[in-house]
């Protein structure tokens, strides 16, 4: 098998250098839509097109956001404590949670129909109805910071930044959570791959997870171990793909563990999410003011 070299990578200013573009997730509308955590609004961009960007409450503090199971996109609001909705037409929807600074970070779709979220400053777990009714579920460890959070076939996975651990939970609110075997390794990213198994990255420890559905772990170093992964997604060949946030790259991780990383043009941009675009391609949000676009390079016999 040979490669045919390395991919392209190409970037799109979509705000201003304060914006601070951070989540980023394909909608069902075959647009990107993105986070500005910096200046508080949330874009939209069809590839080809200008971004379209809806303004929220500056001080809001979007971070990540998810296709709902309703048609629109959710999001959270780290600093104002908040879910939002906002449909592929624009329309913003928010809601507030029972816990005041609670610190909403990660959330996802579940199974169940219902959005799923992490609650950073109260060690819980959330669950939002379309409707807007919520559950919370508590941890059993203080101080925890559960981050980033991810849908299984029959669970929701979620990383605990603080508490060193991958968790389970249930649709019944069931919580199982997995210790990892490298200390201080201060999980952030999560998500599922095709095959059911769980991808995590290891910001302290610059190492990538796995971890199946059963629970056996394995940790995978990369080749900078100060690099920082920060994001994760899986593409359709079970292929792991992440942003090193200390070391301006788009890395790979395929199921066979070999790593791939790739610079970034532009120095210093602070990649944080990242996602199978609408186009095949991979996307990640640049906190600088851009979103990078990633071809992988095609396989050969």
């Amino acid at each position: 098998m040979t490669s045919a070299g390395p991919p392209a990578i190409e970037e799109y200013v979509v705000s201003g250098r304060d914006g601070g573009p951070y989540g980023i997730t394909t909608g069902p509308d075959g647009a990107l839509w993105f986070t500005l955590v910096q200046s508080g609004g949330i874009g939209r961009l069809l590839p080809g097109q200008q971004p379209v960007i809806h303004q929220l409450d500056p001080g809001s503090g979007p971070t990540v956001i998810t296709p709902g199971p309703d048609g629109a996109l959710w999001f959270t609001e780290y600093r104002s404590h908040r879910i939002g909705r906002i449909t592929t037409e624009g329309q913003v929807t928010e809601f507030a949670l029972p816990s005041a600074s609670c610190g909403p970070f990660g959330i996802a779709s579940g199974p169940d129909g219902a959005l799923w979220f992490t609650e950073t400053a109260t060690d819980s777990i959330g669950r939002l109805t379309p409707d807007g009714t919520v559950t919370e579920y508590p941890l059993s460890r203080d101080g925890a910071f559960p981050s980033a959070i991810a849908a299984g076939q029959d669970a929701m996975w979620f990383t605990l930044n603080q508490a060193n651990a991958v968790g389970r939970i249930d649709m019944d609110g069931r919580i199982f959570l997995h210790d990892l075997p490298t200390d201080a390794a201060c999980p952030v990213g999560i998500a599922v791959g095709p095959d059911g198994d769980v991808w995590f990255a290891e910001i302290a420890a610059g190492q990538i997870g796995r971890i199946s559905p059963e629970g056996r772990i394995t940790e995978h170093p990369l080749p900078d171990r100060s690099s920082r992964p920060h994001a994760v997604t899986t593409d359709s060949r079970g292929t792991a793909w992440f942003t090193e946030w200390g070391a301006n790259r788009i890395g790979s991780l395929g199921t066979d563990g070999v790593v791939a990383v790739h610079d970034l043009p532009t120095p210093a941009s602070e990649p944080h999410g990242i996602t199978v675009g609408p186009d095949g391609a991979l996307w990640a949000a640049l906190e600088v003011g851009s979103l990078a676009r990633l071809v992988p390079a095609r396989r050969g016999s």
